[in-house]
């Protein structure tokens, strides 16, 4: 486990590495860069590159964190990848279970497998859900996770590829959005990204805008610091709020 400087979660937590590249998003994947790296360096874990790796020595790694924290799980692979055992999510699970004082956001691009996996099975109070919505081809995702019964369901628009159009975000309470990064970055229309913003406002659910990435809201090439994340002028930072006692959700 290791912090990190995502915006929106606390430290990451890997029970798994690698991936296989499955849509548009994944063309100049960040993680496998990093994996490509780390194996370089000889980091213990990343011994097959981003070739997909389970780590059942990673499994209970949160039980050793009494500090609440917010983990993102698998940054750097998939949870619920296609070579993944149903019955090593079911460990990680036990493990999630075992500490409710912590929150895990669990991001996929394999919705199918999502749905299969909980089907007949409940998704844990501290569990957060969510799916990646890179561009129009891919909104069935949302659907998919609205049918999944857990306390955050979760949209990554990142990177944002393309207008979205109009999204029915009913059932969904939080949206992050996201350029992309990187010398191959593809640019992100400063429109696209408004019109996700409006329609979080309009259907009530929680707009987080992350960055604009390599190319800046005026269209031109930089370092993704210098382009910052500004939209529309200032910053959108917007997380649901658990309110465990009730299980309202407000959005601060």
């Amino acid at each position: 486990m290791t912090s990190t400087r995502i915006e929106w979660t606390e430290a990451t937590w890997n029970p798994t590495v690698g991936c296989t590249k499955v849509t548009a998003g994944c063309k100049n994947c960040y993680a496998e860069t990093m994996a490509r790296r780390l194996q370089a360096m000889g980091v213990k874990g990343y011994g097959n590159g981003f070739d997909f790796t389970v780590l059942p020595n990673r499994f209970q790694q949160p039980l050793a964190v009494k500090k609440p924290t917010k983990f993102f799980v698998n940054s750097m692979s998939d949870l619920f990848h296609e070579k993944m055992l149903f019955e090593n999510i079911d460990k990680i699970f036990e493990t999630i279970k075992a500490t409710p004082q912590h929150y895990y956001q669990i991001l996929t691009k394999r919705e199918k497998k999502l749905k299969r996996y909980f089907e007949k099975r409940a998704v844990p109070a501290n569990v957060w859900l969510g799916v990646t919505v890179e561009n129009e081809s891919v909104k069935n995702r949302i659907d998919v996770l609205k049918t999944i019964d857990a306390t955050i369901r979760f949209l990554s628009i990142e990177p944002l590829l393309e207008d979205m159009g109009e999204l029915d975000l009913s059932g969904i309470h939080w949206v992050i959005v996201g350029g992309e990064s990187g010398p191959n970055a593809r640019p992100m229309n400063s429109y696209w990204p408004q019109n996700i913003q409006r329609q979080c406002k309009e259907q009530n659910a929680a707009f987080f805008f992350k960055q604009w990435g390599t190319w800046g809201e005026d269209g031109k090439k930089r370092s993704k610091h210098a382009n910052g994340s500004l939209l529309s002028g200032r910053e959108w930072k917007e997380e649901p709020n658990i309110v465990k006692q009730v299980g309202a959700i407000n959005y601060v």
